[in-house]
Formats: structure tokens, C-alpha cells, sequence
């Protein structure tokens, strides 16, 4: 594919990241590529101060690339963390282990874990009618093999057990899930196995059944972010996989869509491009929809798609990012809110708790495993 082709697939790409690679995430050569189209519908702020602060509790170890839902436990409003990585960033830090944050207690402590031998990388967690599903994850084997796993797990906050659901029936890892009319999950695009899928995967968990809903319009895409709110989802960036010049090549792509749901028949989605955010494109944000404001946030992310150590294709260090951001649904355009703090990345999802948003480890600006919890709320 050229890269003219490339540019076709959708005309609002405004830069992408474009990386080699022999197989699925393992080679380190890579190069820079920016299309010079130019942003519209975006409001700046001309230097914004710092809006998060971590908090005086942790995890109980550092942990990345984890599963993410807030749900009502035993004791009230509680941050759940299911699976990642930890501080070794090996093939045999690939976790299984689960841990609950009180909010009222401000107290973190490790639950029973999520029920697979062998720990998951790039899972996914939603909450719906009151439990937590899991979805999928990857395993690493010591040769270097990554295999996307189907299992399904929906934790009940309650008595912290887990009853495993149907399998997925494509499975996919580092993909995005969202939640409907407290009914629906959907899982938008993904990887699976050997390559992307545009496939979007419908779950119900009233019947435990699976649906296909309208495919994802876009380049399928690993390691993408978006959130939902009423009907409406937004997804942007993520990588996509081609084939030029006989080779397979990694695109780190700044593309976003819209999907309008038909809140009557829910397998139906109206999905459309819409213009890209503000500033380079971001590997594995932090995302989450808001109701209450119509828009759908976004913190942090990479600015080198990386493998799960942290490291580039290109043999460079990823590179955290401050940046934090929304998608204004009701105008249809971005909103710069300001920045973090502290630079992150390597992240499933935000919790929200009130009117406050959290991010739970992830990696810093050294490429490091962290405990953390941050803690923001937008100024309005």
C-alpha cells in the first residue's frame, strides 16, 4: 500500500507513525510520517496548568497495561484493576492478579485474582448492570508468541467472584469496550493473533449471547481509545498493520470516528470520520465517556507505539504524554482541558468516580511500572 493509498482510507488523518516489522509487535525500526492537513474545530488553551495530583494510596505493586472498571463493592464507590503487567516488563510479568481501591477508605488491597493459568496482557473491563466484565487479554510464551485468548469473566463486586461468560467469539486483545443502555458491551476492532479485525463484537449480558454489530469503518487498529455517551461512541488512533514493498509495516494512525447507535435496534451503527485531535497521535490513552458533559476524555498515552515493554519499534523509548483532552459530541469537535501532573501511559481506560477521574498505574516517564493512582476533575 502506498502511502497515498494509506491517506485515502480516510481523508481527516492529519499524522501517523509508520513501523517495520517481521511479525506482530517485535521489530525496532521505525520512521516519522506527518501529513500536513490542518485542524479544525478545536479550542486551545494557551498554557495550562497542571490538573491532577497523586494520591497518598497505591496499588499494592506497580502494574501497566491493566484492565480498569469502578463498580459498588462491599464498602462503597471502588477502583478495580484485573491483570497487566508488571515491574519486570518480561514475558513472565505478564500478571493475573486483581486488586480493589476503596475510595471512602482510600486503602488498596489485592483480591482474588482473575481465574486463567497464565497472566493477561491488554484485557479489557466494563462495567454493566452492576458487574465487572473482563474480556480477553493476551499471554506472552517465553519464545517471544503472543496469542490472543476468548475467555470471558464477569466479576460480582459484591462476593469478589468471578463466573466465566461465552467466549469471545473472535478473540481480540487491546481492543476497546463500551458499554450500552446497561445492557451491551461492545468490543470495537482489535488484534487477533496475527493481525487487526474491524470486527464489532456485541455482547448481551441479560442473555449471555454474542452479536455482530456494524463493523468498524476505519483501518483496523490495536491499542486505540474512545469512550461512549448516550448513543453516540468515539474512537481515534491505534495502530494499524499493512503490507508494502513485501513487508508488513506497523501504522500508528491519527484517525477518529463517530458511531451513532439506533438505541432501537443496538446492532446498528451510523459511523462516520470526524477530525482528528490536537497534537501527535497517542498509543493506549486513558479514555472514558461522560454523560453528564456529552464528550468523551482522554489522558495520556505514548508518543512511540511500543511493544509491552515500553520500548519503540524503533529501539527508542516511548515517551509519555501530559496531554488531556475531550471530544465535545454536542459540537463535534476536540477540547484541550489542560494537562496531568505527571506524564502516563500504557492504559486500558479512566475510571470516574462523582465527578472525579482516575488512572491506575500505568507506566511514567521512564518507562517504568507504577503503582500510582492519579486523580483529576475538570474545571468547567
Amino acid at each position: 500500500m502506498t502511502f497515498a493509498a494509506w491517506d485515502h482510507v480516510q481523508k481527516k488523518t492529519v499524522g501517523s507513525i509508520l513501523a517495520m516489522t517481521s511479525g506482530r509487535r517485535h521489530v525496532r525500526c521505525g520512521i516519522w510520517i506527518a501529513a500536513g492537513l490542518a485542524l479544525t474545530g478545536c479550542e486551545r488553551t494557551a498554557t495550562p496548568e497542571p490538573i491532577s495530583s497523586t494520591l497518598d494510596f497505591a496499588l499494592p505493586e506497580p502494574i501497566s497495561n491493566n484492565a480498569v472498571a469502578v463498580a459498588d463493592g462491599p464498602d462503597g464507590s471502588t477502583l478495580y484493576s484485573f491483570n497487566g503487567l508488571k515491574s519486570g516488563k518480561t514475558w513472565q510479568d505478564s500478571s493475573n492478579a486483581a486488586y480493589a481501591c476503596v475510595i471512602a477508605t482510600e486503602i488498596c488491597q489485592t483480591i482474588a485474582s482473575v481465574p486463567v493459568p497464565d497472566g493477561r496482557l491488554a484485557s479489557v473491563a466494563v462495567t454493566v448492570a452492576g458487574k465487572i466484565y473482563i474480556f480477553g487479554g493476551y499471554t506472552v510464551a517465553e519464545n517471544g508468541d503472543e496469542l490472543s485468548t476468548p475467555e470471558v469473566f464477569a466479576f460480582d463486586p459484591s462476593t469478589g467472584t468471578y463466573a466465566q461468560q461465552a467466549d469471545m467469539p473472535t478473540p481480540v486483545d487491546d481492543t476497546l469496550a463500551v458499554p450500552y443502555q446497561d445492557r451491551f458491551i461492545y468490543l470495537i476492532s482489535g488484534w487477533h493473533d496475527e493481525a487487526n479485525v474491524s470486527t464489532v463484537q456485541m455482547f448481551d449480558v441479560q442473555t449471555g449471547a454474542w452479536t455482530e454489530a456494524t463493523p468498524y469503518p476505519g483501518t483496523a487498529v490495536f491499542g486505540h481509545a474512545g469512550g461512549i455517551s448516550g448513543d453516540s461512541i468515539i474512537v481515534t488512533d491505534g495502530v494499524a498493520s499493512i503490507f508494502a514493498d513485501g513487508r508488513r509495516k506497523f501504522v500508528a494512525a491519527k484517525l477518529t470516528w463517530r458511531g451513532d447507535i439506533d438505541p432501537e435496534n443496538p446492532t446498528q451503527i451510523n459511523w462516520r470520520g470526524v477530525d482528528a485531535h490536537p497534537g501527535l497521535a497517542r498509543y493506549r490513552m486513558a479514555a472514558i465517556g461522560d454523560e453528564a458533559g456529552q464528550r468523551i476524555i482522554f489522558a495520556g498515552g505514548a508518543d512511540n507505539p511500543y511493544n509491552y515493554d515500553g520500548i519503540g519499534y524503533d529501539g527508542e523509548p516511548a515517551n509519555p504524554s501530559d496531554s488531556f483532552f475531550a471530544y465535545d459530541l454536542k459540537n463535534d469537535r476536540w477540547v484541550e482541558l489542560g494537562r496531568l501532573a505527571e506524564p502516563s501511559m500504557d492504559h486500558r481506560s479512566l475510571a470516574k468516580v462523582g465527578e472525579d477521574y482516575y488512572i491506575l498505574g500505568g507506566m511514567d516517564a521512564a518507562q517504568q511500572v507504577t503503582s500510582r493512582i492519579v486523580k483529576f476533575r475538570i474545571d468547567e
